[in-house]
């Protein structure tokens, strides 16, 4: 018997699953385990409170906003009355408020503060399940160098994914193309070989052909309606981003025909055009539409991850190497929010849908129930905003 090992063996998916590892190196792998949960605790606190934070700019930045540009708008439709006298100066007052509006405005839609609420709002989220994957791995298992690997891996994406700082790193707002968070380590890609198909470890042929089936769902309906409703969302985003600004920048420039013979269009634009932008800015800051397009950008991340998860299982030639095939099935259809059952209709049903060629598929299910009925309220929402 070795003195420099220590042999520790455990029941695995009905296997003896042998661990060899280090006097030395066990209590290290210890220590850098606690140490990386302790950091992703802080990381969540630190998500959280910047959470709160950005929170309150948007509100304080909304009413602010809202309460200059309509003072102005008030301030220029009395003076409208008189173009002389002490009225005027209500006219040249309301100049600089208009383009102190415009200046916030620009700001506020540059940085889209209920965007970077939602942002750091899955952060924290996310490295809270971190923080109890680690726990569990603590706990309930015995932890090798490879544990202590992956969740340095994982923190480090999730930092990349949803960074802290708002000056360099700072997410886009309005990217050219919705490309959906990714907050995973990407997972290598295995080298098929051909080799003589085993069951076992839950895992079956049949089972996978039901797997593969609902990554087919997952992309042919979840993920395309998601990237579809995310791209309105930009886009309505982005013409209340443009629009605003230039509402408000509209009314400013009213003021340099004050007094001439179009006074009176001029007096038109500059309560208009401010009451215009207080409306605008209240649908897209006080609506939170730069969070429901971050909201689809999530949602199609967890729905990559999902379709990477499934094929990662999949192309594993080595069934002893995957997930245990009932954990897992009940890992995905509760990440679906379906039930066995459920999920194996809905497999059913796919399989039936493409046994059908040259048919199109009509009325096809969503994989997942989570996110149905939010998908059809903000798709109403965005075609009122639309």
């Amino acid at each position: 018997m070795c003195t420099d090992k220590v042999h520790r063996e455990r029941m695995c998916n009905h296997c003896i699953v042998c661990i060899t590892v280090s006097n030395v190196s066990y209590p290290m792998v210890i220590a850098k385990l606690h140490e990386i949960m302790e950091d992703v605790a802080d990381r969540v606190e630190m998500h959280k409170n910047i959470g709160e934070q950005r929170d309150n700019w948007n509100s304080l930045l909304l009413t602010s906003i809202n309460a200059i540009t309509l003072t102005a708008a008030t301030m220029a439709g009395i003076a409208a009355t008189n173009v002389e006298g002490p009225l005027m100066a209500l006219k040249l007052s309301s100049t600089p408020m208009y383009l102190a509006a415009t200046g916030m405005l620009v700001v506020m839609n540059k940085i889209q503060p209920s965007q970077l609420v939602e942002e750091q709002s899955n952060a924290a989220r996310l490295f809270k399940q971190l923080h109890s994957q680690i726990q569990r791995t603590l706990t309930c298992g015995i932890p090798t160098g490879s544990d202590v690997e992956e969740a340095m891996e994982k923190v480090l994406a999730l930092d990349k994914a949803y960074p802290l700082p708002l000056i360099g790193v700072m997410l886009e707002k309005f990217p050219k193309t919705v490309e959906p968070a990714v907050w995973w380590p990407q997972h290598r890609e295995r080298q098929e070989k051909p080799i003589k198909r085993t069951d076992g470890n839950g895992w079956s042929v049949e089972f996978e052909e039901e797997m593969r089936e609902i990554v087919g769902v997952i992309k042919r309906k979840d993920t395309e309606d998601n990237l579809r409703l995310g791209k309105v969302a930009l886009k309505g985003n982005k013409i209340l981003a443009i629009s605003g600004p230039l509402l408000t920048g509209m009314a400013a420039c009213g003021t340099a025909f004050v007094g001439s013979s179009h006074g009176s269009w001029a007096a038109m634009v500059r309560v208009v055009a401010g009451a215009m932008a207080s409306v605008v800015n209240t649908m897209e800051h006080g609506g939170q539409v730069g969070m429901v397009f971050e909201m689809y950008r999530s949602n199609e991340g967890f729905f990559r991850l999902a379709e990477e998860t499934i094929e990662s299982n999949l192309t594993e030639r080595d069934v002893g190497r995957r997930e245990n095939g009932e954990l897992f099935e009940m890992k995905v259809a509760l990440q679906l929010g379906r039930s066995f059952s459920g999920l194996k209709n809905l497999a059913a049903a796919s399989s039936y849908s493409s046994s059908r060629k040259g048919e199109a598929i009509i009325n096809e299910e969503f994989a997942s129930k989570l996110f149905y009925y939010l998908f059809i309220l903000s798709l109403v929402l965005l075609i009122i905003l639309h």
